[in-house]
Parts: C-alpha cells; sequence; structure tokens
C-alpha cells in the first residue's frame, strides 16, 4: 500500500508573531513612530557613543591607565546593552548593538591618543639606532620597528613603528612626537595627520551605533504590558 505523507507543521500565526516580536521587537504602532519614541532612541545611541568615546579621552588626557585602554568604554556599551534589555527592545538589535559598541570602544583608544598627541604632543627629530622588521617583513609588506636616541644620543625605550620603513637605515632622521607630560610614550609621526584616519573610523562606528539603538528603541514600543501565558497542563 501506499503511504500517506504527513502534512506539513504550520506554525500558528501568533507563533511567528511572537518570534518576530523577541527578535525585532513588537513595534505596535501604525504608521511612523511616535516622535518622543524616536528622540529617547536617539537620546540613547548618543549618550552611549558619549559615554564611550568621553571615557576613553579622559583617561588618555589624565593618564588613568583602565580607562585609557577602553574598559571605561566597555562598561559604557554593558550598561547600554542592559538599557535596551530593560526596554525589552528585539534580541537581534540587541546583540548588533553589543557588538557595534564593543568596537567602537576599542577602537577609541588609538584615536584619543592621537587626539592627545595632536593637542599637547612635542615635535623632534631623533637618530635612528637600529631597524627590526616584523611579521612578513622579508616580503616587504610587514611592518618595520625603529631603535632610535633623542637629540641628546639616549636610546628611547619604546620602538618606533609610524614612519619607519623598509627603507629606513640606522643614522637616518625620525620625527617624533613627545607628550609635554609624559603620560603617553612617545610615537612616530609619520606623513599626514596620525589621528584623522582613527577619527574617521569612529565616526563611521558612532554613526552605526545610535542608529541601531534608535532603531532598537523604536521599534520595543509596545500598546499594553505583555501578559504572560500560563503554563500548558
Amino acid at each position: 500500500m501506499r503511504r500517506r505523507r504527513r502534512p506539513l507543521a504550520v506554525p500558528e500565526p501568533h507563533l511567528l508573531g511572537h518570534l518576530r516580536s523577541t527578535v525585532w521587537g513588537p513595534a505596535e504602532f501604525v504608521g511612523l513612530p511616535p516622535w518622543w519614541l524616536t528622540a529617547e532612541g536617539l537620546l540613547a545611541g548618543t549618550a552611549a557613543v558619549g559615554g564611550i568615546l568621553a571615557a576613553t579621552l579622559a583617561g588618555t588626557w589624565y593618564g588613568i591607565p583602565g580607562l585609557a585602554d577602553g574598559e571605561g568604554g566597555l562598561v559604557c556599551a554593558a550598561a547600554l546593552v542592559v538599557y535596551l534589555c530593560v526596554v525589552r527592545a528585539g534580541r537581534a538589535l540587541v546583540g548588533i548593538a553589543a557588538v557595534l559598541g564593543v568596537c567602537l570602544a576599542l577602537q577609541a583608544p588609538q584615536a584619543a591618543v592621537g587626539l592627545v598627541l595632536a593637542e599637547r604632543g612635542r615635535v623632534e627629530s631623533t637618530v635612528v639606532i637600529s631597524v627590526e622588521g616584523g611579521p612578513g617583513a622579508v616580503s616587504g609588506r610587514g611592518l618595520y620597528l625603529c631603535s632610535v636616541a633623542d637629540r641628546n644620543g639616549v636610546p628611547l625605550k619604546r620602538q618606533i613603528r609610524r614612519g619607519c620603513e623598509q627603507a629606513t637605515r640606522p643614522g637616518d632622521a625620525l620625527t617624533v612626537v613627545y607628550d609635554t607630560q609624559g603620560r603617553i610614550p612617545p610615537r612616530g609621526v609619520g606623513s599626514g595627520l596620525p589621528w584623522r584616519e582613527p577619527l574617521r573610523a569612529l565616526g563611521g562606528w558612532a554613526a552605526a551605533l545610535i542608529a541601531v539603538v534608535a532603531f532598537a528603541v523604536v521599534r520595543s514600543f509596545r500598546l499594553s504590558p505583555a501578559v504572560e501565558e500560563p503554563p500548558a497542563s
């Protein structure tokens, strides 16, 4: 006899709606979202970005290692995740916001160092003592590290990467920027402004984080509080 095929189980509409509400947020409004909800989302995203950047910049300026290394920014990103969970935003949007917040917190220290050195740095010329090739230096595409000495002949403890190239030889002059307060190790100047590229990258991460947070807050809107369903017997 021919076996009959069992019909595929089709999820019930209310189950699909519950899954969509859990993953992306309920968004229980018709037409455009309320203006105050959009303002709340933009304010939350801007506050998170401002907290991450301000904590990192303050730590770099005043020489606080925990903040300068981005740990304060990670705390701000964690606080943002807690806030989104409290307003019961969609889980997918909470995860995306968490990833963007962590990336912004990890990118901020480099830009903060560049901004502080641009504000109070002192540029001086040093003399290259030796050149060491990093990974991939044999192919000419890797990093090179230069040991340098200041104008008094005192070697610097930190090797310089920026401005140190394959063609650099001992005895060459290398421009280095110093922190006048000694809270940031010396760094090579190289070509162009050292803080322009990191700051440009931060702008992209910050804009993406604000947009995702605003979208998550808007979609978290509920007309009535959620009612827990009784357990099935």
